[in-house]
């Protein structure tokens, strides 16, 4: 999963930040509320541990916010503060876990898993976009209401560039989430696989518009979802949570 660490202290950010990429995540660290909210609009995490204590923008304020615009995305609180008052506080505000500091590592990470197991529970079975509609529960795609064939790992690739609607998706990314393979496989299967995708999804639109491909080639970075087909709102809980059993 993508996960957003907040806090100001460096030592125990970076900790953070290199314990959750040990447990196989995609972690980024900020120090300040400000830089929070900018990476959250760009990169739309599946969780951020978040510190009330910060500079520019107080973490209440980013939560505040977060629920605002982001209610996909999970909220562990991380707090000093040892006030019960507070902490049911955040919780009232929408965060989903808090935990006082100090803490164990494994009691977060423990603590991050239930998190999304729980969101994914409710996380929408259906993705959308444009004309395309993909129905993770039933492992059915389809395009103009016409049902298209596709193996598993086809699936699994349209799935993915679905849930990473809006944002390119590089080769490598690819490789690791969808093949489980090295970033640095010395292999063109993405390639060959998006090129399946292209071939069936358009089958599924005789005479449509061919200038607006359903999925695009970004050059010398990767794919997306074609940008000229808007995409319906859908919940992120978890690019690999989503892939599993693939």
């Amino acid at each position: 999963m993508r996960v957003l660490i907040v806090e100001d202290d460096a030592a125990l950010g970076l900790f953070l930040q290199k314990g959750l990429k040990l447990e196989g995540h995609e972690v980024t660290w900020v120090g300040d509320g400000e830089a929070a909210l900018v990476h959250a609009a760009e990169h739309h995490p599946d969780l951020i541990v978040l510190d009330l204590s910060l500079p520019k923008k107080d973490g209440t304020e980013v939560l505040a916010e977060m629920r605002g615009r982001f209610d996909e995305t999970a909220v562990l609180v991380l707090t000093g503060r040892s006030q019960v008052e507070e902490r049911v506080k955040c919780l009232n505000m929408g965060a989903d876990d808090c935990l006082l500091k100090p803490f164990s590592f494994h009691e977060l990470t423990a603590r991050c898993r239930a998190l999304l197991r729980r969101r994914e529970q409710f996380a929408d079975p259906i993705l959308r976009h444009g004309d395309v509609e993909l129905n993770r529960m039933e492992r059915r795609v389809l395009r103009n209401g016409r049902l298209v064939e596709l193996t598993g790992k086809e699936f699994s690739l349209l799935q993915f560039l679905l849930i990473r609607r809006g944002q390119c998706c590089s080769r490598s990314e690819l490789l690791r989430e969808v093949w489980q393979m090295s970033p640095d496989a010395g292999t063109n299967v993405v390639d060959v696989y998006v090129n399946y995708l292209r071939r069936k999804l358009g089958a599924a639109n005789p005479g449509g518009d061919d200038d607006i491909p359903v999925i695009e080639t970004v050059r010398g970075e990767g794919y997306r979802m074609g940008v000229g087909r808007p995409v319906a709102r859908a919940t992120n809980y978890s690019a690999s949570a989503a892939l599993a059993g693939a």
